[in-house]
């Protein structure tokens, strides 16, 4: 039996959100299993939601290895499922394999380092499935820590316009570390890309990346540059991690006056172009706004990792992962603003900073320290 530490968010009925280290007892693998010591975890954005949610960490209490922070309303009764449930968390990661479960599959990975997900990833060690493991051959775990969600999701986006026929897309939050590796992705793919962000030194920074339509939602005429990209792109689906607010809205309400603009005659209900906006992240928690202006022909719908690669199949996953691998330093590379262990990771000044989720300021967890 294999010991080491790992921490745990609970939050209660009465509105404690608690996170602790503790030393924990790992199972042997079985099967298609592998027991990795992990290495090098990113904290990403979808950690947040079980990690800090909307909980006050200004006025929490802080000890060793240990916070206790309030929940709020409605976030409090908008979580009651999960009440008085003791969560492990870190969705992904990379380590050595040290054990494996007596499948093939798993029995090939021994030894070797890999990045995986396997959902307890601030941990030292973490059961994970074979087949949800990249090997990352000579790269170390730094590296290949953050192999998988952002570079599988990035990837996914492309084949989900290639699936439903696009050859453009509108990405919402585009300088983060996300959506710069979409833009390598869709330059190397011929994809056209309109991104969207709201600094200018973020339109600098993928300008130098090589992005052709870049527009700044923080500008004053930002409806006509976003136009303008649509009609010069044809993008008329977006994707948006953001979900909160109007930021859909807009790019629905743009695509839309672009559609009318091409339409040779007048129609009460609108174009009939079709319209879509995918949601996959929530950088804002609050109500997602949309306004009647965009005629009947369109969609807002979530979109999630795992359900995209069950629905793509193995061979497009495998020829998805294929590419990672082989692109980890340049196309898929990941950078961080800090590093921290089990306990730093808890510490007052890393929350209030990580939680903020701002661009190009992502921490990395090193759980042996």
């Amino acid at each position: 039996m294999t010991t080491g530490k790992q921490l745990f968010t609970t939050l209660t009925a009465d509105g404690n959100l608690t996170l602790e280290i503790s030393e924990e007892s790992f199972p042997e693998p079985t099967g298609n299993q592998v027991l990795v010591k992990m290495e090098a975890a990113p904290i990403n954005p979808s950690d947040l939601a079980i990690l800090t949610s909307a909980a006050d960490f200004d006025n929490a209490e802080y000890s060793s290895g240990k916070v206790v922070a309030t929940m709020p309303e409605p976030f409090l009764s908008g979580q009651k499922a999960r009440h008085g449930q003791r969560l492990p968390a870190g969705n992904e990661g990379a380590g050595t394999v040290v054990a494996t479960g007596d499948s093939d599959m798993a029995k090939a990975l021994m030894g070797q380092r890999v990045a995986c997900v396997p959902g307890n990833a601030f941990s030292q060690y973490a059961i994970a499935d074979a087949m949800m493991c990249l090997p990352l051959g000579d790269h170390d775990s730094e590296t290949g820590a953050s192999s998988f969600v952002n570079p599988m999701t990035a990837l996914g986006f492309v084949e989900t316009a290639k699936m439903e026929g696009h050859d453009a897309i509108v990405h919402l939050a585009a300088a983060s570390n996300l959506g710069q590796m979409l833009n390598k992705i869709c330059l190397e793919d011929g994809m056209k890309l309109v991104n969207i962000v709201r600094k200018q030194e973020h339109v600098d920074l993928l300008k130098g990346l090589g992005a052709k339509w870049v527009v700044n939602s923080s500008d004053d005429d930002y409806m006509s540059q976003l136009r303008a990209a649509i009609m010069e792109t044809g993008a008329f689906l977006g994707f948006d991690p953001i979900g909160g607010g109007q930021n859909s809205d807009h790019v629905l309400k743009a695509m839309e006056q672009v559609a009318v603009s091409q339409m040779s005659e007048y129609s009460r209900y609108g174009s009939n172009q079709d319209k879509k906006m995918y949601m996959y992240g929530r950088l804002d928690l609050g109500p997602t706004i949309l306004t009647p202006s965009y005629g009947l022909q369109w969609c807002v719908q979530g979109w999630l990792l795992t359900p995209f690669m069950q629905k793509a199949g193995m061979e497009t996953v495998v020829k998805m992962r294929t590419r990672v691998q082989q692109n980890l330093t340049t196309t898929f590379a990941s950078h961080y603003k800090a590093k921290v262990n089990l306990e730093q990771m808890l510490s007052k000044d890393a929350i209030t900073d990580y939680r903020q989720m701002k661009t190009g300021e992502k921490y990395l967890v090193t759980p042996w320290g």
